[in-house]
């Protein structure tokens, strides 16, 4: 989608998608839940801990970085990573709002 369609959208809306695009592979949903469950900076044991190559990691993890759920900081030769505790709760927020609100009860629907 262009930068001029994106603009039709309402910012919480785009940053919504953002987030759900950065949850939408299993793969960074799994980098997520280690993060999680680390609760510090973790750099190389990523890779240890799942089933993919070391760039297939660092793509996901720039993914998740772009969508601001994580942050990364140099540490000589290594990036370490971590939750980025505001932005999560910012997420946690987008998506209970936006599955708070309920459909319309209808007798038939299609």
């Amino acid at each position: 989608m262009g930068a001029t369609k994106l603009e039709a959208f309402r910012l919480k809306d785009q940053q919504l998608a953002r987030y759900a695009k950065a949850l939408g592979h299993p793969a960074r949903v799994a980098i997520l839940r280690l993060l999680l469950q680390k609760q510090s900076c973790v750099c190389g044991d990523l890779v240890e801990e799942l089933p993919l190559s070391q760039s297939t990691v660092s793509q996901h993890l720039k993914e998740l970085k772009e969508a601001g759920l994580i942050q990364g900081e140099i540490e000589g030769p290594r990036v370490c990573y971590c939750i980025d505790a505001t932005a999560w709760k910012r997420a946690e927020q987008f998506f209970q709002t936006f599955f708070e609100t309920k459909p319309h009860q209808q007798k038939q629907c299609c």
